[in-house]
């Protein structure tokens, strides 16, 4: 049973640590805990990660955020995987950092990465796995914000996070969304000094 898993961002060493590519970093710490490698390949960066009767394919998009859904649509039909085993990893403006929500389907949000892959597949009925990276700037530099790197304290907060959504995408696949969710999301607002794992379900 296959899964795609698309981790959003933008292609590039000036992008690399930004806030707007948490869904690369996500996928990063997933490659990273399985020992596998990322490849090129068309629209993207593709590894493959096998767990317990289960194939993640890791997808980060080399379209750049705006056209996520020309890499996402390609893959889903190159690997003949159904809309319900999509799962998208982005950043979310929303949530405080570190925070992660796993919802089943709903609107973009504003993200354009999500509002590109909406459009492409003609609904927005697809897991998403939303990363927080917080609001704190001023009103008009929203931009700013989400392209601009975390600072080194910052990010080594957010490892054990990263690491802590490769999990949640575990449960995804093997507990199914509702059970997912109805475990995770009642947590709080992480405390970006607590590394807490949530167990793969059987």
């Amino acid at each position: 049973m296959k899964y795609l898993i698309a981790g959003l961002g933008n292609i590039g060493k000036e992008y690399e640590k930004t806030r707007h590519n948490a869904g690369f970093e996500i996928l990063d710490a997933f490659a990273k805990a399985s020992n596998v490698v990322f490849s090129t390949k068309r629209y993207g960066d593709l590894a493959e990660v096998k767990f317990k009767g289960k194939t993640f394919i890791l997808l980060k998009p080399s379209t750049y955020m705006n056209l996520s859904g020309n890499a996402v649509n390609y893959w889903l039909k190159a690997e003949n995987i159904p809309q319900e085993k999509l799962l998208v990893a982005l950043d979310d403006l929303a949530l405080s950092p570190g925070t992660i929500r796993l919802k089943g389907k709903g609107s973009d949000g504003g993200h354009n990465g999500l509002k590109h892959i909406n459009q492409v597949l003609g609904n927005s009925n697809y897991a998403r796995l939303r990363f927080g990276i917080g609001n704190d700037f001023p009103q008009g530099y929203q931009m700013e914000y989400v392209l601009a790197k975390w600072s080194k304290a910052e990010y080594a907060a957010l490892i054990p996070h990263f690491e802590e959504a490769v999990e949640v995408i575990k449960n995804f696949a093997f507990a199914g969304i509702e059970r997912t969710m109805n475990v995770y999301n009642k947590k709080k607002n992480i405390d970006m000094k607590t590394d807490s794992q949530l167990p793969v379900l059987e």
